[in-house]
């Protein structure tokens, strides 16, 4: 069974594939389909924005849809200042690589403490197969920024530079697949949420 992971980004698309191909699902993106459409994502919070994305691309192609959004709080930072939905949106201005980086560490020192803030990812997925919805958020909060980046860069993912686990103290960008395990970078609740949701297992 195919599924449509509806992101533009294809380090996120790999996110969940080797998981989802487990349960016999493979994860097609929209590179694949050859089509992105362009969609104001004018919800509330991660969750509606996840089903904003999943409910236009499931009109376009003959297959389950899926989409995930995230948001993120930054300790002490200001309401007007945060985040939240527009990681990349700022002011307006959607913001390249080079730029979010200048973005966050000007945040970082401003409202850090000493060098550091504290930071929380929230995620949103919302699936739809079969003209039937499903959500999932959950967030993680183990880690902070740092003014300083890494000399490590992962395309897609710029924050990853500047962030650092709190329990490996390691920028994002140099923790191993070993460190993943011992920080339980474990998303195996989302893959099986992903794949009930196709598979008919949910039945409310």
């Amino acid at each position: 069974m195919k599924v449509l992971f509806a992101t533009g980004n294809e380090s996120k698309a790999k996110r969940f594939s080797k998981g989802l191909l487990e349960h016999d699902i493979e994860v097609i993106t929209l590179k694949e389909i050859g089509q992105e459409l362009d969609i104001d994502e004018n919800g509330k919070d991660a969750i509606e924005n996840a089903l904003i994305k999943a409910r236009a691309y499931s009109k376009i192609v003959d297959m389950p849809v899926f989409a995930m959004d995230d948001n993120l709080y930054l300790e002490n930072v200001p309401d007007d200042k945060q985040p939240g939905m527009y990681v990349r949106r700022i002011n307006g201005k959607r913001l390249n690589d080079e730029e979010m980086l200048s973005h966050y560490i000007g945040l970082v020192k401003d409202y850090g403490t000493d060098g550091k803030l504290t930071c929380r990812w929230v995620y949103g997925i919302a699936v739809i197969c079969d003209d039937k919805e499903y959500t999932y958020t959950w967030s993680k909060e183990d880690f902070y920024m740092v003014k300083t980046p890494s000399d490590k860069v992962n395309p897609g993912y710029p924050l990853n530079s500047i962030s650092v686990n709190k329990k490996l103290n390691k920028y994002f960008t140099d923790i191993t697949e070993e460190d993943k395990v011992l920080v339980s970078e474990d998303e195996t609740d989302v893959v099986e949420f992903i794949a009930n949701s196709i598979l008919k297992k949910h039945y409310k």
